[in-house]
């Protein structure tokens, strides 16, 4: 069996990446990320497509900081049940921890 390499897609059927201004979604703020935010590190939701370069790109442009280091986890989805009968699932998400350089911060996680 021969092996043969494929073609590559056409624009039109290539995957979209996300602009800069939608890979960040929102800051994810919990007892854990309040911790982390003393070290220098934010968290936040991002777009499932996104990569770490898209990531660091998207945070340094919008906030204005220098960005070290970019860690990310998706949160795979959660069974749930409504009143007794309904049963479901929370969405999936990517969730983004970003290091920052010394002396950086980021004005919205502060004021929390």
């Amino acid at each position: 069996m021969a092996i043969t390499a494929r073609a590559p897609l056409p624009k039109d059927r290539r995957p979209k990446m996300p602009h800069l201004y939608e890979v960040l979604r929102r800051p994810v703020m919990t007892e854990r990320n309040t911790d982390l935010m003393q070290q220098g590190r934010y968290t936040f939701e991002v777009a499932t497509d996104s990569n770490k370069i898209q990531i660091k790109e998207a945070v340094e442009k919008t906030f204005n900081v220098t960005v070290l280091a970019v860690n990310t986890i998706n949160v795979h989805r959660k069974a749930t049940r409504m009143r007794t009968r309904f049963r479901g699932y929370t969405p999936a998400w990517k969730k983004a921890i970003v290091t920052l350089a010394p002396g950086d911060r980021i004005e919205i996680f502060e004021g929390i």
